[in-house]
């Protein structure tokens, strides 16, 4: 009898899923944004590379037949070789209280941070601002993200996952804030704890400090590093605005808010011509004409 040895199992072709969700990217890395790609780099650091691969070409081929994120939990549904999909469920495990309280204290310090992500927009530094909490917005570990599917593969993640992975990547691109929801603090909440902080920042600074015109054209190092970030996507005109609420300042018996509001569309046409934006069609107007 000759030397023992596995046999290999045959290659597994999943069956064909008419309207799967299938990933914008058709080649490449997958993620526009760097916080989506940081997502999977974590991911692939942690000894997952090849694993990954599988599911990518899963995510794009269209096996997943939907997502729900509810809470801090996705589950999905992933269609392979077998009749029936798997249930894949992912997990990250959520900050305390107190560790959230220590970000967002960290986070509204900076004024640029608190901009930024109103703005749609994960600071680069925010990976910072989470490790001096003494916490992570990203998974550190594989015990930091648990993950179940049905499927009868030993591996995890196993290419279902994986395909989930890379889709839910792609859903960070269009709402960072799921990042925060997945460790356990919704959009509402992340923006309710950096205003009200932000606000009780400026009332202090009023109190302390008079008003005064000698230091209003006074700059300091508060913007040094700001990230811009120039897309053609102008769905959230106005957004920081709106966020923030009414301003505690007013010019002339007129709400600051209110009266910054025409300058926000106006710089962002200007920002899109600089980029070499093409311009927005308008109304009823053809955008291949």
């Amino acid at each position: 009898m000759g030397p023992w040895y596995y046999s290999p199992f045959p290659p597994s072709v999943p069956r064909p899923v008419k309207g799967g969700l299938k990933t914008r990217s058709k080649r490449g890395a997958i993620g526009e944004q760097w916080w989506s790609q940081r997502f999977i780099q974590v991911l692939e650091e942690m000894g997952n590379a090849s694993r990954l691969q599988r599911g990518k070409r899963y995510a794009r081929k269209g096996q997943v037949i939907g997502i729900e994120i509810r809470g801090g939990e996705v589950q999905a549904e992933v269609q392979g070789s077998a009749a029936r999909p798997y249930r894949v469920t992912i997990r990250l495990s959520p900050l305390s209280d107190a560790g959230w309280e220590r970000v967002f204290d960290l986070m509204a310090a900076q004024a640029i941070y608190a901009a930024q992500l109103l703005a749609g927009v994960v600071p680069h530094e925010i990976e910072k601002v989470f490790e001096e909490a003494g916490a992570s917005l990203f998974p550190a570990s594989d015990a930091d993200i648990r993950t179940e599917c049905t499927c009868p593969d030993w591996e995890n993640p196993c290419k279902h996952i994986a395909a989930v992975y890379y889709l839910l990547a792609e859903r960070f691109d269009e709402d960072p804030f799921l990042i925060f929801t997945l460790r356990g603090r919704s959009r509402d909440k992340v923006t309710a704890a950096l205003r009200e902080r932000r606000t009780a920042d400026t009332e202090d600074t009023a109190d302390r400090v008079p008003p005064s015109a000698d230091h209003f054209w006074q700059g300091d190092d508060t913007l040094a590093g700001f990230g811009i970030n120039i897309t053609g996507d102008v769905s959230n005109e106005g957004a920081v605005l709106k966020m923030l609420g009414d301003s505690p300042l007013s010019i002339r018996g007129g709400n600051l808010s209110a009266i910054l509001a025409p300058a926000y569309p106006a710089a962002q046409e200007y920002a899109r011509r600089i980029a070499g934006i093409p311009d927005r069609p308008e109304p009823g107007e053809d955008p291949a004409a």
